[in-house]
C-alpha cells in the first residue's frame, strides 16, 4: 500500500521493517512512532486532518491484518512443552532451541548515546567514560564543595562502608579531565571533552525521576571563552539532535562549581511552544544544568582563571532520549521489560 503523506510513508515502512523480525507482532500498535503519528494528527489544521487521519486508519488496519497472519501461522505449530527437562544428559535433539541472536537489539540508551556522541564528535569533542565509583575528592572538594558546606546535601547519592560514593554526577570526572589536559591547552589546543557515564541518586521514584540514569558532562576551556559559546554549543547539540531549529533560554541558577550558572531550557520541540503533554502545556522544557566553569574549580587543577576560562553542563541521557521518543516513564529504561524494549528493535 502507498501512502502520499511523507511521514506515514517513512513509519509504515520502519514498522513493515520491524514486522519481519518480531516474534510477537502485537507490539507494532503501540510502537512509539505510531503513536506519536496520533500525535501529530491532533494539532495539524482542520483542512489537513481528512486526508491524514484516513492514511493513518489504512495503516493501522495494515499492520493488523499481519497480526492476524502471524496468529493463524502460530495455530499450525506444535506447542513447546515448557516444563521438559533440560541437562546434560538430555539428547541435543530434545534440547530447547535458543532464541537466535538475530531477535536482540541495542538498549535504545545505548543507541541513542552513539547518536550524541557522534554529533559532539562532528563538532570537535572528544570522549571519556566516566566511573561508577568514586571518591570524596572528585566528588566534592575538586568542584567547590568545601568540607561541611550545605551544597553537599542537594547530591544524596550512596555510598560503601570503605568510604567510596557511587557519583550523583559525571562532573566526577571534570578535575580528572582538566589536570590530563593542562599541558595541550597551555600548548593552545582547547580542552573539548564530553563524559558519559552512569550516576546514582537517593531519589522518590516517579515517571520522571530515577535513582540511576545515564547523564553526559561536557568541559570546554580555552582562552576568551564566555557565556555565549556555552549556549551556541548547547543550542547547536540540540538542533542536530532533535533535527529542528530550536528556541533557547536560560535563567540563574546556582552550582558551587560553575558562576555564573544557569538552567537551560528549550522550546518544546513536539508542539512548538503552543503545549502539549510532554512540556506540561508550558511550551518550554528545563533540560539541564550549566555555567562557566568556578575559577576555584581551575585553580584546583592549576589552571590560571586570569588566563583561561570555560563552560560545562550536565544533561540526563535517559531525559533527551525519553522526549525524542515521547516515553511516558523514565522507569522503563531500567525495568528489563520486553514488550518497551521490542520497540526499538
Amino acid at each position: 500500500m502507498e501512502y502520499q503523506h511523507p511521514e506515514i510513508a517513512r513509519v509504515a515502512a520502519e514498522l513493515k521493517r520491524k514486522a519481519a523480525d518480531l516474534p510477537d507482532k502485537q507490539v507494532l500498535l503501540r510502537d512509539f512512532q505510531l503513536k506519536s503519528l496520533y500525535e501529530q494528527l491532533r494539532i495539524l489544521p482542520p483542512e489537513q486532518r481528512p486526508a491524514f487521519g484516513k492514511e493513518l486508519n489504512q495503516l493501522k488496519q495494515e499492520l493488523e491484518e499481519l497480526i492476524t497472519e502471524q496468529t493463524v501461522a502460530a495455530q499450525a505449530l506444535a506447542p513447546i512443552d515448557v516444563t521438559a527437562p533440560w541437562d546434560l544428559n538430555t539428547p541435543p535433539e530434545k534440547r530447547p532451541r535458543a532464541l537466535p541472536a538475530s531477535l536482540g537489539s541495542t538498549h535504545p540508551l545505548m543507541r541513542e548515546m552513539s547518536v550524541i556522541l557522534d554529533i559532539f564528535y562532528r563538532m570537535g569533542f572528544s570522549a571519556i567514560e566516566s566511573r561508577s565509583l568514586d571518591d570524596d575528592f572528585h566528588m566534592f572538594t575538586s568542584l567547590n564543595f568545601p568540607e561541611g558546606h550545605p551544597a553537599r546535601d542537594d547530591y544524596d547519592t550512596f555510598m560503601t562502608t570503605e568510604g567510596l560514593i557511587a557519583p550523583a554526577h559525571t562532573s566526577t570526572m571534570q578535575h580528572r579531565v582538566l589536570k590530563a589536559n593542562k599541558a595541550a591547552l597551555e600548548a593552545g589546543q582547547a580542552i573539548a571533552m564530553v563524559i558519559p557515564g552512569r550516576v546514582f541518586r537517593n531519589e522518590d521514584l516517579d515517571a520522571r525521576h530515577e535513582h540511576t540514569f545515564y547523564q553526559l558532562e561536557g568541559v570546554y576551556v580555552d582562552k576568551g571563552i564566555n557565556a555565549g559559546h556555552l549556549i551556541a554549543t548547547l543550542k547547536t547539540f540540540l538542533e542536530a539532535y532533535y533535527g529542528q531549529s530550536l528556541e533557547v533560554r536560560t535563567q540563574p541558577f546556582y552550582f558551587p562549581f560553575t558562576e555564573p550558572s544557569f538552567e537551560f531550557a528549550l522550546s518544546c520541540p513536539f508542539c512548538q511552544k503552543q503545549g502539549c503533554n510532554v512540556c506540561s502545556y508550558e511550551g518550554w522544557i528545563e533540560l539541564l544544568g550549566c555555567g562557566m566553569i568556578h575559577p576555584n574549580v581551575l585553580k584546583m587543577a592549576d589552571i590560571d582563571p586570569a588566563v583561561y576560562t570555560g563552560f560545562a553542563w550536565g544533561c540526563g541521557i535517559d531525559r533527551l532520549v525519553l522526549m525524542k521518543n515521547g516515553i511516558e516513564d523514565i522507569r522503563h529504561f531500567e525495568s528489563g521489560k520486553l514488550e518497551f524494549l521490542r520497540q526499538f528493535s
